[in-house]
């Protein structure tokens, strides 16, 4: 029994003596076996790196390849190009919105009277546009015309300082008149006796005698052809007041004196008052009115013709 343990005592001891043999070769082959492994690490990985370059590689070689073998873009067609332009909203236009959309102030005329100009507006613009009056409706004027000339004549040189100190991107100038509303009964009685005040000779000219032509505006007005004018002013409800009289003649004169093709649009407001009905019937002529909206009356006046020379009447 004695031997039997002594035995197994000797075999425990050599087993642990060869396993701790065996562990320690273990260690040194590992040991050995580590630069192998790194290097085997390190040729694996430039593998991968070498094969996603290339692919990457192949990947801008075929994207290279298909622009330049794409046709060229067409050039810009000029006429869709003039098209989107006209689109592109103006500095004008985009105060306008945001004045009338913050504001509580609305343009004196119906909307069905804005209508009609705006019509003739859209189908001539961009134009030359003169309007009589400076006010609540003057920023939606000069945006309905945003490529065109817009061009306002007041009488109250303060009003204009006011506007034009809320819509400096206005245009509007202060002009003079010499008549009154108590006058304008004589003033249509009497013109035919002032040569100057004759269709066959009226001008608006400094050295005029009529009355009624506006002799006094900027040169800016005489230079240009109007394409459409709106008489909304001067103010024409008490007798001291200018009254409309002095510009629907001149703007009937204007219009006669058209050089260009086309017509002159003159639109009168307030027609449902006696002097600004009568003027527009006496010197803008019944035969040449295509619209009547509310209290706005539109006329399409064509050139003088030539054979009007002894004329005495402007209808």
């Amino acid at each position: 029994m004695k031997e039997r343990r002594v035995l197994y005592t000797d075999m425990m001891k050599l087993s642990t003596t060869n396993n701790s043999n065996a562990n320690t070769h273990t260690l040194r082959l590992h040991h050995r076996l580590r630069p192998c492994l790194l290097a085997l690490i390190i040729t694996t990985a430039a593998f991968i790196t070498l094969a996603a370059t290339k692919t990457m590689t192949n990947i801008n070689y075929n994207k290279v390849s298909s622009l330049l073998n794409r046709k060229p873009c067409p050039p810009p067609d000029p006429v869709a190009m003039a098209k989107a332009a006209e689109y592109k909203a103006k500095p004008t236009q985009l105060l306008a919105i945001i004045h009338y959309a913050t504001s509580s102030t609305v343009p004196q005329q119906s909307i069905d009277e804005i209508r009609v100009s705006f019509d003739v507006l859209r189908a001539v613009g961009p134009c030359n546009f003169l309007v009589f009056g400076v006010g609540r409706d003057s920023l939606m004027w000069t945006s309905l015309n945003p490529r065109g000339a817009t061009l306002f004549l007041e009488e109250d040189p303060v009003w204009v300082n006011t506007v034009l100190r809320d819509a400096p991107i206005l245009r509007a100038h202060p002009v003079k008149y010499r008549t009154r509303l108590s006058e304008a009964d004589e003033l249509i009685s009497s013109y035919k006796a002032e040569p100057d005040c004759l269709p066959s000779s009226a001008r608006l000219s400094p050295g005029s005698r009529c009355r009624l032509a506006l002799t006094e505006l900027p040169s800016e007005v005489y230079d240009r052809e109007w394409d459409l004018i709106m008489i909304d002013a001067p103010r024409g409800y008490f007798a001291k007041a200018p009254g409309r009289m002095a510009a629907i003649y001149s703007a009937a004169v204007m219009a006669r004196a058209r050089v260009g093709a086309g017509l002159t649009h003159v639109f009168v407001h307030d027609v449902n008052r006696r002097v600004e009905k009568m003027f527009a019937e006496e010197f803008l002529c019944g035969k040449y009115r295509v619209r009547a909206v509310g209290r706005l009356w539109h006329f399409a006046i064509p050139p003088a013709a030539a054979d009007v020379s002894n004329a005495t009447t402007f209808c």
